[in-house]
């Protein structure tokens, strides 16, 4: 007999998605302890298990599943075929009316007034503490993407606006943001995106106290710090509307120690996925405010806790680092909400966090 975990493990479907299908009727474990609850599989079930993951990979609905797992073994497989024929074909539909829709909207965008072009044609002078801004990139920076894919994503925004300066980077699955202080901005608002390159240059200018200039003129921007100075030309791609990924207010909040917390990280239990795949942490919201790294239940028959939450650990020791802080707070909404790390003195500065469905 195999256990969840190894039948998980060799399966690729994760012991949380292996109770989700017993008890859907899908893949039934050959006996249940009784006392424990823990399930256990014959070695035949490992190739079902396995199929499974491949059908549910290719989007087959569970009805169809449960018909193809039971026809599979036998002698006739006319209705196995079948199946599999039946929803190849819905797949083909969905992706021909996929195409349509996304040509109907990239329609509208073309019809559609870019705002943002408008957003990064002024001319601005301003100039920074070259501290504030150094404390700015080294807190953004490890967020931005190095997908070639998302090149609007492969760099730093800056947000002006006012005498503010917000710095946002994020690759889909993270998010952060840091403010800093600026003089001699009295426009309007105004974005533009440094490429990473650049801005990993910006930063290497930053090591004195004075004063920082910067300087966007059309799609160039130079920083100057003392004699020295770094330029280039900005992406020229919109970033998203970060402000409507803000977390919202009243999430569950507890203070960690970073450096208990990161060894907490670094020396607990990690949930493996399929082969490629991050580790995750998995952390448990304590109903005393604290927060806990916990295994996923792998030995244990349990339900879904709505007070777990899993994480790609690198991420988050990740964000940790950027924090550069003794003490961070982390802030958990709804299970599928962003995990916010902020600053206990500056709650502008912070980085978001997707959480992981532990059944994928």
């Amino acid at each position: 007999m195999r256990s969840i975990g190894e039948t998980a493990r060799d399966s690729g479907l994760g012991v949380s998605a292996l109770r989700f299908y017993d008890r859907a009727g899908v893949l039934v474990p050959a006996w249940v302890d009784p006392v424990s609850g823990y399930r256990w599989y014959e070695p035949g079930q490992l190739e079902e298990a396995r199929l499974l993951a491949r059908l549910r990979r290719a989007g087959m609905p569970l009805a169809d599943i449960r018909l193809v797992l039971a026809g599979w073994s036998g002698p006739d497989t006319d209705l196995v075929r079948k199946l599999l024929r039946a929803h190849l074909r819905r797949l083909e539909q969905g992706l021909s009316d996929a195409r349509d829709e996304f040509s109907a909207l990239r329609a509208l965008l073309d019809h559609r007034e870019n705002v943002m072009t408008s957003l990064r044609i002024a001319a601005v002078r301003l100039s920074v503490a070259a501290p504030e801004l150094a404390a700015v990139l080294d807190t953004v920076r490890f967020a931005a993407s190095t997908d070639p894919e998302l090149p609007m994503l492969g760099g730093v925004l800056f947000d002006i606006e006012g005498e503010s300066l917000h710095a946002v980077a994020t690759d889909r699955y993270r998010m952060a943001v840091a403010r800093a202080g600026v003089a001699g901005h009295d426009g309007g608002r105004v974005q533009v995106i440094v490429p990473t390159p650049l801005a990993d240059a910006m930063r290497a200018l930053l090591d004195g106290e004075g004063p920082a200039r910067l300087s966007l003129d059309g799609d160039r921007v130079t920083l100057e710090a003392g004699d020295r100075q770094a330029a280039g030309r900005c992406l020229d791609h919109d970033f998203p509307d970060y402000r409507r990924l803000l977390p919202r207010a009243g999430g569950r909040r507890t203070v960690v120690e970073v450096a208990a917390f990161r060894q907490a990280l670094e020396t607990g239990p990690v949930r493996s996925g399929e082969a490629g795949a991050p580790g995750l942490s998995v952390l448990r919201v304590e109903d005393g405010g604290g927060v806990t790294v916990c295994a996923d239940a792998d030995g244990a028959d349990v339900d879904e806790d709505p007070n777990r939450v899993a994480v790609n650990r690198e991420f988050l020791l990740a964000a940790l680092a950027a924090g550069a802080r003794d003490r961070l707070i982390l802030e958990f909404g709804a299970s599928t909400a962003p995990i916010a790390i902020r600053r206990p003195e500056d709650e502008g500065a912070f980085s978001l966090l997707m959480p992981v469905r532990l059944e994928n």
